[in-house]
C-alpha cells in the first residue's frame, strides 16, 4: 500500500500543469487513448454479445440441443426416458422428434426444407415465433403445416393455402414406377425467428408426418432434448450419461458448432484489435513518465534529500502513471456503456440505419465489462515499472552537484 506522503506527491505530480508542454500533451493523448480505445472495446463486445445472444436464442431454440436416436437401441423405453429427462435441473423441455427432409412445391416454386414434427402435450418452441395464424389448428386438424415467413414470401403461400410436401427418402409403387411419397398440406400459421433456421425449417403435425413416412412404430421417437443453457452439453452428459447408454446422440454443435465458433471468433480478433488502441496508450504512459523522470531529477534530489527512500520515490511516479490509467478506464468505461446502450439511435441520426429497419442487440458482461478495466488498470501499472525504478536509482549528490 502506499505511504500517504509517496500518494500526495504522486497525485500533486499527476495533477499540476506541467512545464514541458509535449510532456502534458503525451499524458492527455495517454488517457485520451485508453478511454477511446476502452469505450471502442465495450461497445464492440457488447453489440458481439448481443449478436451471439440472439442467435442462441432464436436458432437454437429451434432445434434439438440433444437428439438421443433410438433406431440402435433394442428396447427403448422412450416415455420412461421422456420423464427422467424431464425432471432434470439442466433441462427446460423434452419431447418426442421426428423428422425428414423434404421438398415443398407451389405452382410457382420448390424448396428442400427440414421439416420437424410437433406432438400435442409438449412445449414447442415454434409458438412464440408465431406471427400469422393458430399453432392449434395442428392439434385439430390433418396435414397442416407451419412455415417460416421466408419461406411463405419464396413459394408464394399464405395462411390456408395448399402446398405438397414430399420426401424423396420415402418412396412408393405406381403404374408409372417408384414416386417420392407426397401429400398436399394446408398453411396453418406462419412463424418468424428472424434467425437462419427460417430458411430451412418447417413444422407439421407429428402424427401426419409419421403417416407420410410410413412409421407406423408409435413408441420408437427420437428424444430432442432443450437445455436451460444451450452451451452447458458437456455437464449435462456427465450428469445423464447413464441414462442413455444405448442411444446414439447427437447435439447441436455437430449442426450449428461452426457458426457459432465462427462468431466467437471473430469476436476475440475485433476484441485483440481494439485493445491494441489501449496498449499504445499504455505506452504513451510509459513513455511520458519516462521524460518526466528525466525533467524532475533535481526535485526527485531534492526529496531524496529530505528523507525520501528510493521506494518513495517510486511509488511517487506509480502513482501518477497509475492516475492516469484509472482516469482513461473510468472514462472510457462510461463512455463504453453510454455508446453501447444508446448505438442504434446514434446510428438513426447518424442516417446509418441497417437494411429492413433491423436493430443492432446489445448484451453487457458484467465479467467482461470488470475484466476489461482490470486490465487496462493492471496495464498501466506495468507501464509504471521501469519509469518508477530510473527515478528511484537517481543519485542526489551526482544531480545537485550543479545546483
Amino acid at each position: 500500500m502506499f505511504q500517504p506522503v509517496s500518494l500526495f506527491v504522486g497525485l500533486r505530480y499527476a495533477k499540476a500543469a506541467k512545464g514541458n508542454a509535449f510532456i502534458s500533451f503525451i499524458s492527455f493523448f495517454s488517457i485520451a487513448g485508453i478511454a477511446l480505445g476502452l469505450m471502442s472495446l465495450i461497445t464492440v463486445s457488447s453489440v458481439m454479445n448481443g449478436f451471439e445472444q440472439s442467435l442462441k436464442s432464436a436458432m437454437l431454440d429451434l432445434i434439438p440441443h440433444v437428439q438421443l436416436k433410438t433406431h440402435n437401441a433394442a428396447n427403448a423405453d422412450t416415455e420412461k426416458l421422456l420423464k427422467q429427462l424431464n425432471s432434470h435441473p439442466l433441462v427446460e423441455r423434452v419431447q418426442p422428434y421426428i423428422t425428414s427432409d423434404v421438398i415443398l412445391q407451389t405452382n410457382q416454386e420448390l424448396m428442400g426444407v427440414r421439416l420437424q414434427g410437433l406432438f400435442s402435450g409438449y412445449d414447442n418452441a415454434v409458438s412464440k415465433h408465431i406471427e400469422l395464424g393458430h399453432l392449434k389448428t395442428i392439434d385439430k386438424q390433418k396435414y397442416q403445416l407451419v412455415i417460416s415467413r421466408y419461406l411463405a414470401n419464396k413459394l408464394g403461400v399464405g395462411v390456408g393455402d395448399k402446398l405438397r410436401v414430399m420426401l424423396p427418402e420415402v418412396t412408393s409403387y405406381t403404374p408409372l414406377g417408384r414416386v417420392p411419397m407426397q401429400r398436399l398440406f394446408t398453411v396453418a400459421a406462419l412463424y418468424n425467428s428472424k434467425s437462419e433456421a427460417d430458411m430451412h425449417l418447417a413444422f407439421a403435425d407429428g402424427k401426419s408426418l409419421m403417416r407420410l413416412m410410413r412409421r407406423n412404430d408409435t413408441h420408437a421417437f427420437d428424444i430432442s432434448i432443450t437445455l436451460k443453457d444451450a452451451f452447458a452439453l458437456q455437464p449435462f452428459y456427465t450428469a445423464t450419461a447413464s441414462s442413455y447408454a444405448e442411444y446414439e446422440k447427437d447435439d447441436w454443435q455437430t449442426q450449428q458448432g461452426a457458426l457459432f465458433a465462427a462468431v466467437a471468433m471473430e469476436k476475440r480478433v475485433m476484441s485483440m484489435l481494439l485493445g491494441l488502441i489501449v496498449i499504445v496508450a499504455v505506452f504513451n504512459i510509459l513513455s511520458a513518465l519516462s521524460m518526466m523522470v528525466r525533467e524532475k531529477q533535481g526535485e526527485v534530489a531534492i526529496l531524496q534529500t529530505l528523507g525520501f527512500t528510493p521506494t518513495m520515490i517510486a511509488r511517487v511516479f506509480m502513482v501518477q502513471g497509475l492516475y492516469n490509467g484509472l482516469v482513461g478506464t473510468i472514462i472510457g468505461t462510461a463512455l463504453g456503456l453510454i455508446v453501447a446502450s444508446n448505438i442504434n439511435i446514434i446510428l438513426d441520426s447518424l442516417g446509418l440505419s441497417l437494411l429492413g429497419g433491423a436493430k443492432l442487440p446489445v448484451l453487457f458482461s458484467p465479467f467482461g465489462l470488470g475484466s476489461m478495466a482490470i486490465a487496462s488498470i493492471a496495464m498501466s501499472f506495468v507501464a509504471t515499472l521501469y519509469p518508477a525504478k530510473k527515478a528511484a536509482n537517481v543519485l542526489p549528490a551526482e544531480v545537485l552537484r550543479y545546483e
